[in-house]
């Protein structure tokens, strides 16, 4: 068993303050894989202050020269890609090729994305040409806290403390205490890679400690979180009286959209979106709405594809799906199940307990629910596993109301080969992201939602932004900037 109790404060692993150990449980086995430390107040305060000293000389770094510092934690990646698969694959139970495939190349492909945008970046610039002596000048808004989840681990760490250093802000990382480990790894990368104490700093702990010490403490201007829809409302709550920035991505609950004139891959690519990372997903497409024509053919199509869907280990190589992350995540999903065939949506394959030959582990078998009827549980609640509620619909309007009909706005998706209806629809549908035929988004457009899964936007341009403040200045003498560069 891994023993990583320490955290990195300024630009070294540190003892806790005191000891609250914390397993992590390999899903595949639900044996003890590593041992962590939960902070405390103490750890999260000199964490913090780590990152407020080092705030102003990162600030004032070239951005050239903070962005040849990422580059360098690049290369560091490149060198321990294997072992970082191997952490997450181990702690949250993503098997070992998906976590190669998937899990980890986020962290190349998002961090070349904003180097692309951060050289375009214009750090002071005329207001118009009318008005050319007012300046509008960015700057890094601070001491920001990370709070990431543990189903897309790498992802979320990424996509938030890649562009907070870039923009020059410093760093307090609270990674889930359920996949600790990749974080610990990107930390030591960016150590590695010569960033300076201070810019980046890691606690472990729990969302009711190091996550609302992070939230409500008076040093950090921005929390920056993704996670449950739940806990987004508590960070608020928190971050409530220090005023500080909040940027939340939340949970989903997305429509995909099938109509008669689909392409014939459109039913695959549902189920197989639908499970990849064993549904855990805030962008899942997992309300399939189906139109009534094509709905009978599409159920026996979506039945067929999810029996071909293999269970197993996330050690083994393979295309097959993992557990999902714990007992409590097991158990919330296997109630869904029973809810549904409560509530007399059909049940056309998989279901309640573990797949056949698994007797230990987190798995779920893959779960398709036909004649699902809105407003049932499973067509409104955010399950994050891999159970799929297929809705029949007759008309485009009727569509999007129930697509529309959700708490949530995070991902939705369309199924059609008339590219004025997509356009239609992508217009029509509420929501954060809309995606086309299982084509993806181009690199650095944004990832982030409206409504009840949160108003964030990480990536590309955007993502840098978010970590920026504005500050307008009148009688700006921009030939002084040019004389001295």
């Amino acid at each position: 068993m891994l023993d990583k109790r320490q955290f990195y404060i300024n630009g070294q692993w540190v003892n806790p303050a005191v000891a609250h150990d914390h397993e992590v449980i390999n899903p595949s086995n639900e044996e003890a894989c590593a041992v962590i430390s939960l902070g405390s107040q103490a750890d999260t305060d000199a964490a913090v202050a780590a990152a407020k000293a080092a705030f102003p000389s990162w600030a004032a770094t070239p951005p050239a020269e903070r962005a040849a510092l990422v580059r360098k934690m690049l290369e560091q990646f490149e060198a321990r890609q294997q072992e970082f698969a191997e952490a997450v694959s181990m702690e949250m139970g993503a098997p070992i090729d998906f976590a190669l495939k998937a899990q980890v190349t986020v962290l190349p492909w998002h961090t070349k994305n904003f180097l692309r945008a951060f050289d375009q970046m214009e750090w002071i610039r005329p207001l118009s040409e009318r008005a050319a002596d007012t300046a509008i000048a960015l700057e890094p808004i601070g001491v920001v806290g990370l709070i990431t989840p543990w189903n897309w681990p790498v992802n979320q760490i990424v996509l938030k403390a890649v562009p907070a250093m870039l923009a020059g802000c410093t760093c307090v990382l609270k990674p889930s205490e359920e996949s600790p480990l990749n974080a610990m790894l990107f930390v030591e990368f960016c150590h590695d890679a010569g960033i300076p104490p201070g810019v980046i700093n890691l606690v472990n702990g729990d969302g009711a400690g190091v996550g609302a010490q992070l939230s409500s403490h008076p040093d950090v201007e921005m929390i920056s979180f993704t996670g449950s829809t739940r806990a987004g409302r508590a960070i608020s709550a928190a971050a409530a009286p220090t005023l500080k920035r909040v940027a939340l991505e939340l949970g989903g609950k997305g429509a995909n959209i099938l109509f008669a004139d689909a392409d014939d891959k459109a039913a695959t690519r549902a189920v197989r979106h639908m499970m990849d990372n064993t549904g855990q997903s805030c962008n899942a497409p997992s309300r399939l709405l189906v139109e009534r024509s094509v709905y009978d053919e599409t159920v026996e199509k979506l039945a067929a594809v999810a029996a071909t869907i293999e269970v197993g280990p996330a050690d083994q190589p393979g295309r097959h799906i993992g557990p999902v992350v714990n007992k409590r995540q097991w158990t919330q999903i296997q109630g869904y199940i029973q809810k549904g065939i409560d509530e007399g949506a059909r049940l056309v394959c998989g279901g309640p307990g573990l797949p056949e030959g698994l007797d230990k582990g987190y798995f779920v078998k893959p779960t398709i629910f036909a004649d699902v009827k809105p407003g049932m549980t499973i067509e409104q609640e955010e399950i994050f596993g891999p159970v799929l509620a297929v809705i029949p619909f007759d008309t485009e309007e009727e569509a999007i109301r129930i697509a529309n009909d959700t708490a949530y706005g995070l991902t939705n998706y369309v199924q059609t080969t008339d590219p004025v209806k997509a356009n239609r629809l992508a217009r029509a549908l509420k929501s954060g992201m809309v995606e086309m035929n299982g084509k993806p988004r181009g690199a650095g457009a944004f990832f982030g939602g409206v409504k009840q899964s949160g108003r964030a936007r990480e990536g590309g341009i955007w993502g840098i932004e978010e970590f920026l403040e504005s500050k307008a200045i009148s009688d700006y003498n921009f030939s002084v900037d040019a004389a001295t560069e």
